[in-house]
């Protein structure tokens, strides 16, 4: 007799026979199964091989329950609202149809019974379940609440209403002796009032919904600017008001604990928002311009950190460098790049691979990013003395295994990192240049001997963050012959490929780009290019001794993603340079 499957090997079948799984990729998944003991539906989403909807059809057909496309769906407000929303979130259902006396429940999971049995004791009515995919329930509910707490217009038009907003106010002008005598006490209460409480928590929320990296919010003579960086391009939002400038810049730095009252010097701060059950942490930054504060907001997402670097979707050639480096007992080890180009998340994701009782692991950092158990985080302070370099020092008395430097900015910090890589240290850290090679021009320009830097970097690494095509109106493309000699790239490479871009819907904002991936070119420290560190030759000729020892470039691995359908090669020309 043979054993009986678990649900999630006849998922798995389900999905073979759709077409969207092959047999090897089964073998492979039950495999890391065994290994990982974790659950084989979450590890086929987490390789990406499927999409929680094509996911939420097959799991349908396996438990003859109806699919739903919830992003196609209008929910009138009095269904949704037949479930308390926080047992909506716990159980990941909401509640799309009411015929009479029956409830059309869209579920993650329709074996959810406590799910099904909390239903039916609040609403009282019988309960027919259909699937969708978390994450478009998530979506959904995130969406109502959105459009519950009411648009910028909305919130605009009320504090018009009730005299918050004078509309005759953009014609009155401030002279320059005026501009700072601000009443400090009435500033605080009306940063505390709720149309200006309701348009910060709009504005965070709506970062949070469009996934935004960073919120821009930037004074001009009679006008402010909203902009929130996606995917690495900055997006205009309907702006508020210029009346609430001030009362918004306030609500702001009471939320970061900032002083209200400084208006003439940068200030920085951090504060923590919880959104749809997740929790953020937000870097404020405040600028003073000619026209007031520009504040700028980063939104660190920890779900965003990989628990170990095989999660980081790099090619097989590449992981492989990176784990030998990761594993090795001591080294430096480089990831450079330009800002926001993923690099202190691929070194969390190093460092979460390493997190262990037996190591101590210590970073540095300014600021630090992400809290991670386990790990001693010092935030630079250089008012009161605390710099890299004076940090590092204090590190190696603490007697550690691991230290990470967030970034290597100075010869003095360059030379401490290096001499402890050299007494038996693992070090991690970030610097800005274009590629893997450059990391060694650059310490040499800092003034660190060759036979030091050959001894000490093990692996160099240089990152960006690449775009992803939106799966939802991706669409083949042909493209112009121009295209290709502006890349100097020879088209037969993607002979037998289907090339795609992103048409553009409402998902992306009409952008054909949802999410990015990271793009990673690693260069190990071999016997070779020690030898041509020690006699100083150029960034290209080691470029070219790693190529030839099987180091793939930035643009290679770039048009490997071209080639795998999942960016365009747009992407390809804006990111990398033919080498």
């Amino acid at each position: 007799m043979p054993p009986i499957k678990s649900f999630g090997e006849r998922i798995a079948d389900a999905l073979v026979e759709d077409g969207l799984l092959t047999l090897e990729q089964v073998q492979e998944l039950l495999e890391q199964q065994k290994k990982e003991g974790t659950r084989l539906l979450k590890l086929i989403l987490e390789k990406a091989y499927v999409s929680e909807q094509d996911m939420a059809v097959s799991m349908g057909r396996v438990l003859n329950t109806p699919p739903i496309n919830l992003s196609r769906l209008m929910i009138p407000p009095e269904v949704a609202e037949l479930v308390p929303r926080e047992m909506a979130r716990n159980h990941k259902v909401i509640p799309v149809s009411r015929l009479e006396n029956k409830l059309f429940l869209a579920m993650a999971d329709p074996l959810n019974v406590l799910a099904l049995d909390d239903v039916r004791r609040i609403t009282r009515l019988e309960v027919s379940p259909l699937i969708a995919a978390e994450k478009a329930i998530i979506d959904k509910l995130n969406h109502i609440d959105a459009s519950k707490s009411g648009s910028m217009e909305d919130i605009i038009s009320d504090a018009r209403m009730k005299g918050d907003v004078d509309p005759d106010a953009e014609n009155v002008e401030v002279s320059k002796e005026t501009i700072e005598e601000v009443n400090l006490d009435q500033l605080a209460a009306s940063s505390e009032e709720a149309p200006v409480i309701k348009l910060a928590n709009l504005i965070l929320l709506q970062a949070v919904k469009d996934r935004a990296s960073d919120v821009h919010i930037e004074p001009f003579e009679k006008t402010l600017r909203l902009r929130y960086r996606i995917d690495g391009v900055l997006v205009d939002a309907t702006p508020p008001p210029k009346q609430m400038q001030l009362a918004l810049a306030s609500r702001f730095k009471i939320m970061s604990s900032l002083d209200i009252a400084e208006r003439r010097l940068p200030q920085d701060g951090r504060l923590r928002i919880r959104v749809a059950g997740r929790d953020y942490d937000l870097r404020v930054s405040i600028m003073p311009t000619v026209h007031g504060e520009k504040i700028v907001l980063r939104l660190l997402d920890k779900s965003n950190l990989s628990a170990s670097i095989d999660k980081l979707g790099l090619d097989p050639d590449t992981f492989q460098q990176f784990k030998a480096a990761i594993d090795a007992p001591h080294g430096l080890i480089l990831v450079t790049g330009p800002t926001g180009s993923g690099k202190t998340t691929t070194l969390y994701s190093a460092l979460n691979e390493l997190n262990n009782p037996i190591y101590n692991i210590i970073t540095v950092e300014d600021p630090v990013e992400f809290q991670v158990p386990g790990i001693n985080q010092v935030p630079v302070k250089k008012e009161i003395g605390l710099t890299f370099a004076n940090a590092l020092r204090s590190i190696l008395r603490q007697d550690p295994d691991i230290i990470m430097i967030g970034e290597i900015r100075d010869t003095e910090t360059a030379e401490i990192a290096v001499e402890a890589a050299l007494t038996g240290h693992q070090v991690l850290s970030t610097m800005h240049c274009n590629d893997a090679p450059g990391a060694i021009a650059r310490l040499d320009d800092m003034g660190i001997a060759p036979f030091l830097i050959s001894s000490s970097v093990i692996l160099s690494c240089a990152q960006r963050l690449m775009r992803r095509i939106c799966s939802h109106c991706k669409e083949p493309v042909t493209y112009p012959p121009k295209m290709f000699q502006d890349l100097g790239i020879d088209p037969s490479i993607f002979d037998g490929c289907t090339l795609y871009r992103g048409h553009g819907c409402e998902r992306c904002k009409n952008s054909g780009y949802l999410g990015r991936l990271a793009i990673i070119e690693a260069m190990t420290i071999t016997d070779e290019i020690r030898k041509l560190i020690i006699a100083r030759a150029s960034s290209r000729e080691m470029g070219k001794v790693a190529i030839g020892q099987g180091m793939r470039t930035l643009r290679m691995v770039a048009l490997d993603r071209v080639r795998d359908g999942v960016s365009t090669l747009e992407q390809v020309l804006v990111l990398t340079a033919a080498h």
